[in-house]
């Protein structure tokens, strides 16, 4: 049995099933799927295919390219937000974007003093500034990788034999509680009254001690922490590992590494001991005790990271270290005790039949001190201070300890800005042996940093 098919009706079939598919799409996409419903009819085999695919929803992305997810409002407002600007006495003008990631601090320090000295028949005077430091500080990155630039530009603070003016250069990355990583030049991690940043002193100057004995500047990588553990800053370590020949050394020396670890306890937990004087007056006690040793291996200076350089050889020094910070209402107590000796006593050499010799420097010596402030503002203090020579050692070491060995001495503090701007008097009784006429000092100092 045969049948007809209209005119025009085979053009007609393909336009008709596209708009039923098209139906049954829009009804599919608003009627919840059902897995036991009849699935569309599909077209018959020898149906005719259109040309182009039919208008529809497109498919989704794989997930491995899809778009990043959308940051919060509150972080899109934060990236767009300007770096803030800030201005401190003391502190500087800081730069920090609003992200945390980067910060620029740039702060200026001077020390103006007035020296007088009364010896034997003789008065002498100087006044002076002392230094002019300019500190750059801040992070990049991120908050945990910091940064600190510190030049030095007084006529005392260029070490001998170098023009350069650079005090500190370092990085610290500090995301580690118990591994804070820093390379660079800093303070070796030695004795406590030291690493004290000069402007937070609360006297004139250091001690004749620590002046002798310390381990200054180096350049090499520390690692540390001021909370192991965390135990609530009841412990703190430093490991440094240095070149040993002291800062800013551009000559090439013999190899030979200086290696320090020093070890804090702090029995009440936290303490600004990193500052001379009791500022904050809190009402509890807080205690510091750390030790320190260190040896430093072929070292060319007499005086292992500083002082001149030897031209007879190499030495190598074993230092050691004790001090203690001990803090209450306004009354601080900072004591120490160093020791340095060296393996050899005289270092020789011969050269075309001449002999050349050497001494190294050996000693020890310790100091106590004391403030107690009055009001916020002004502090009374005292201090003894101790050097001895050690065994055959340099002669310049020996008669230093023979006619300023010994020194006692007190002093006035006006704080005006806690250790930022600050006015400073002391006098001391400077003598040695007996029978070596005394020495009377009395300085006065502006430390002011802007």
């Amino acid at each position: 049995m045969s049948s007809s098919i209209p005119p025009g009706a085979s053009r007609a079939i393909p336009v008709l099933f596209l708009l039923w598919l098209g139906l049954g799409n829009v009804a599919q996409a608003q009627t919840p799927t059902d897995s036991t419903s009849t699935p569309p009819p599909q077209p018959a085999a020898d149906q005719p295919v259109p040309a182009e695919p039919v208008a529809a929803q497109p498919a989704p992305a794989p997930p491995a390219l899809s778009a990043p997810p959308e940051k919060p409002a509150a972080e899109k407002e934060k990236d767009k937000a300007p770096p803030s600007i800030t201005a401190e006495p003391g502190k500087g003008v800081v730069v920090k974007a609003a992200d945390g990631r980067y910060s620029f601090g740039i702060r200026a320090r001077l020390q103006l003093r007035s020296t007088y000295v009364h010896f034997g028949d003789s008065d002498t005077s100087e006044t002076q500034v002392r230094t002019i430091r300019l500190n750059v500080a801040g992070n990049v990155l991120s908050p945990d990788i910091k940064y600190t630039i510190q030049l030095a530009f007084g006529g005392n603070d260029f070490d001998t034999g170098s023009s350069s003016p650079i005090f500190d250069a370092y990085v610290d990355y500090t995301r580690f509680r118990d591994l804070n990583i820093r390379v660079g030049q800093f303070f070796v991690p030695f004795d406590r009254a030291r690493t004290i940043r000069e402007f937070a002193l609360q006297f004139v100057d250091r001690q004749i001690a620590v002046r002798e004995l310390n381990l200054d500047r180096d350049v090499g990588v520390m690692i540390s922490s001021s909370n192991l553990f965390g135990l609530s800053d009841l412990l703190s370590y430093q490991f440094f590992l240095g070149g040993g020949d002291g800062r800013n050394r551009f000559t090439a020396y013999s190899a030979g590494p200086l290696t320090v670890l020093r070890l804090t306890v702090r029995p009440f937990g936290a303490l600004d001991d990193d500052q001379e004087s009791d500022l904050t007056r809190a009402d509890k006690p807080r205690l510091a005790v750390g030790v320190a040793g260190a040896y430093n291996y072929r070292t060319s200076r007499a005086q292992s990271t500083i002082g001149t350089a030897f031209t007879a050889g190499t030495a190598n020094y074993t230092h050691l270290a004790a001090d203690a910070v001990f803090k209450y209402r306004g009354f601080s107590l900072l004591a120490e005790g160093l020791w340095r000796k060296a393996n050899t006593d005289v270092l020789e050499r011969t050269v075309n039949g001449t002999v050349t010799r050497e001494p190294t420097r050996s000693g020890h010596g310790y100091f106590v001190q004391a403030g107690y402030l009055v009001n916020s503002e002004l502090e009374v203090t005292a201090r003894w201070d101790k050097l001895f020579s050690r065994g055959p050692t340099d002669p310049a070491l020996v008669q230093l300890v023979r006619t300023q060995g010994k020194q006692l001495g007190g002093g006035l503090n006006l704080y005006l800005n806690g250790h930022a701007f600050k006015v400073q008097g002391d006098y001391f009784y400077i003598f040695g042996s007996s029978g070596v006429e005394p020495r009377h000092q009395a300085r006065l100092q502006l430390d002011a940093s802007f």
